[in-house]
């Protein structure tokens, strides 16, 4: 008898020690998306460019518009910083939809997700680290709008109440923006049509929906629209709970927090099932 064959011989089945158990699919599904996300997060050093849309974009708008319509345009009971500042914070949430989208699509087209296919992850780990990252980047982004705002005087209302509600609203539409960008960048498939398409849409509708100038100020044909422009609530919403302004016009304007809340929902009942289903049909064509 060899030595092999009878150290076999002398252990007993109860010897072999069993095999740890596998995790539940959602404890996979939690670990595999933290993965994915530090990965994503891991080339920002690399890559520093992949932030110019959350840091330098944010501070030119500020700076550019606060003190080129600044010196020339006046509201009545409130200065021009309160009332921009909170503007330029709702307009970054939907802003977040062209950094979300050319993300998504370069990802697509690099290859990345076709490699992240052929490993043992649960795939909507993937999917769902993309939008995580993409609201983690597009925090970045309102901070630095909001820190270079306190840094040149505005003051907003700071009690534990208000800052509570802002951060949640902020984070609502994050989600909501950055699953309409997933979506997007899906669809159009290159960060080229992104960008184009996605200034297109989203620079009138930030200028409509009164982040520079008051909506009651715009000519009477179009301040109808500017009303029941989608990003009216956004920015109406951070002006209020930030400065305790309120907004006359249509009723979205008058219930901006409420407003801001169904379209946040709206998008995410479109966007979410039809960025799942997309993300299914091109694993399944690859």
């Amino acid at each position: 008898m060899t030595t092999v064959s009878a150290i076999t011989k002398e252990r007993a089945p109860s010897d072999y020690e069993p095999l740890p158990a596998r995790p539940s699919t959602v404890v996979r599904f939690l670990r595999e998306t933290w993965l994915l996300v530090a990965r994503g997060l891991r080339t920002i050093p690399r890559v520093p460019t992949r932030l110019s849309d959350v840091t330098i974009q944010p501070i030119m708008f500020t700076l550019l518009f606060l003190y080129i319509f600044g010196s020339a345009i006046h509201i009545p009971g409130i200065s021009y910083k309160n009332f921009l500042l909170p503007g330029l914070i709702g307009q970054s949430l939907a802003f977040g939809v062209i950094g979300a989208g050319v993300a998504t699509a370069t990802d697509f087209g690099s290859g990345v997700i076709d490699r992240f296919r052929s490993l043992p992850v649960t795939r909507l780990s993937v999917i769902w680290s993309q939008v995580i990252g993409q609201v983690v980047e597009q925090i970045l982004g309102i901070a630095i709008v909001a820190g270079l705002g306190l840094a040149l005087g505005w003051r907003p209302h700071h009690n534990l109440a208000t800052i509570a509600t802002l951060v949640g609203l902020i984070l609502l539409g994050l989600i909501a923006f950055t699953w309409f960008g997933v979506l997007m960048g899906m669809v159009l498939k290159t960060p080229d049509a992104v960008q184009g398409i996605g200034f297109a849409l989203m620079l009138p509708l930030s200028f409509l929906a009164g982040t520079f100038v008051t909506i009651a100020g715009l000519p009477s044909w179009l301040s109808p629209i500017a009303e029941w422009d989608p990003l009216s609530p956004f920015v109406a919403s951070m002006r209020h709970v930030a400065q305790g302004t309120n907004a006359t016009g249509s009723w979205q304007l008058t219930h901006p927090v409420v407003a801001m809340c169904g379209w946040c929902v709206l998008i995410m009942v479109i966007c979410v099932p039809l960025a799942l289903r997309r993300f299914a049909t091109t694993a399944a064509a690859s």
